[in-house]
């Protein structure tokens, strides 16, 4: 199926059929994007040193609570 056949389908769509639609992107899209997060903090990871420095910052006392 084409994006303008899935275009039109989804312009015939119920209010309620596209709600339902639009939370399940969301959510797919969500999911994807808590993947990437989790992989790129994880040991390892591209952005784990961030974690370290964080880390290192709250025991050097160098970190306040945000209000």
């Amino acid at each position: 199926m084409s994006v303008a056949e899935l275009k039109k389908e989804v312009d015939a769509l119920s209010p309620q059929e596209l709600a339902e639609l639009a939370a399940y992107i969301a959510a797919r899209d969500n999911e994807k994007w808590d993947k990437q997060i989790d992989e790129d903090f994880a040991e390892g990871g591209r952005l784990c040193h961030v974690l370290d420095e964080v880390r290192e910052d709250i025991k050097g006392g160098r970190f306040t609570e945000m209000p």
